[in-house]
């Protein structure tokens, strides 16, 4: 069957291992100094460990592939605890994938072993906010928020963006707007995090926003930050990422694209916190 998979770029893997622990599944090993997927019958597709790679070595491709199979999944992390279960089951629900969760359930049931999820809600009960392991990016969380100030009520702020579309499969680095401009690319998700993010970040910039974990066909994004830097010539680019593993995969992209234009351009990677601060704020190379 053809199926979404993760792919590993055996030549960018240094052997680091820091995607190991954000795959729920288990599917990723080092062997011979490379991280590899060990099987696709436990590889969900999910792309829990994009983000994760320092060097954008894992990206999701849709291929021919073994259907995945949640038993053997769960054969595979049962022995590992209690801890390493309810991260994948929770990575399960919170991706709506409830038919595997069923099976894996199921699965713990006719092992006689305690289902972790259930131990966590009893633990949970009367607690005011959850926060769930599994995927970062996924995961429900409440904030505690002391009241503040809501900044100038007296009138309304203008937007500051400038063109249309935004969106990096459907701008053009040829448009106008882009010409000589300074760049923010940012994660989709990062708009909804800052209160200012129009009169602090958007405003002077040409805007262009990705999802890095959930937007197929991304070599064409490679090609498209490519062009603005050679074509388009552009001044800076600064990349805006949420703090979860999973969207440092657009920096990687950045990164990745600048290491092949024939020009180079000052990046800057701002990195914001789920609850609206900015957590990083620098220059980075190529």
């Amino acid at each position: 069957m053809k199926r979404k998979i993760i792919h590993i770029d055996e030549e960018k893997c240094t052997g680091c291992g820091l995607c190991i622990p954000g795959c729920p599944e288990g599917a990723i090993q080092l062997i011979d100094g490379k991280a590899r997927l060990v099987s696709d019958l436990v590889c969900d597709g999910l792309g829990a460990c994009l983000g994760t790679c320092p060097e954008g070595a894992i990206t999701i491709e849709e291929r021919e592939a073994e259907p995945y199979d949640e038993a053997k999944v769960m054969e595979n992390i049962a022995r590992q605890g209690a801890n390493v279960i309810r991260a994948h089951l929770e990575h399960l629900r919170e991706h709506g994938q409830h038919d595997y969760l069923r099976q894996a359930l199921a699965f713990l049931q006719r092992s006689g072993i305690p289902n972790p999820l259930a131990r966590a809600a009893e633990a949970a009960a009367g607690h005011r906010h959850a926060a769930h392991g599994g995927c970062p990016g996924a995961r429900s969380i409440a904030f505690d928020r002391e009241p503040r100030e809501e900044g100038d009520t007296a009138g309304r702020r203008a937007s500051q963006l400038t063109h249309w579309p935004i969106q990096l499969h459907l701008m053009s680095p040829a448009a106008p707007q882009y010409r000589g401009a300074d760049v923010l690319l940012a994660a989709d998700c990062t708009a909804f995090a800052l209160g200012d993010f129009h009169k602090d970040y958007l405003k002077g910039k040409a805007l262009a926003i990705a999802c890095p974990k959930l937007d197929e066909g991304q070599e064409i994004y490679l090609q498209k930050i490519k062009a603005l830097i050679d074509d388009a010539g552009i001044n800076t680019l600064t990349v805006m990422i949420m703090q979860v593993p999973c969207c440092g995969g657009l920096l990687q992209l950045a990164r990745q694209a600048a290491s092949q234009a024939s020009r180079k351009v000052p990046i800057k990677c701002l990195v914001v916190s789920l609850q609206g601060e900015i957590l990083k704020d620098e220059w980075v190379t190529t």
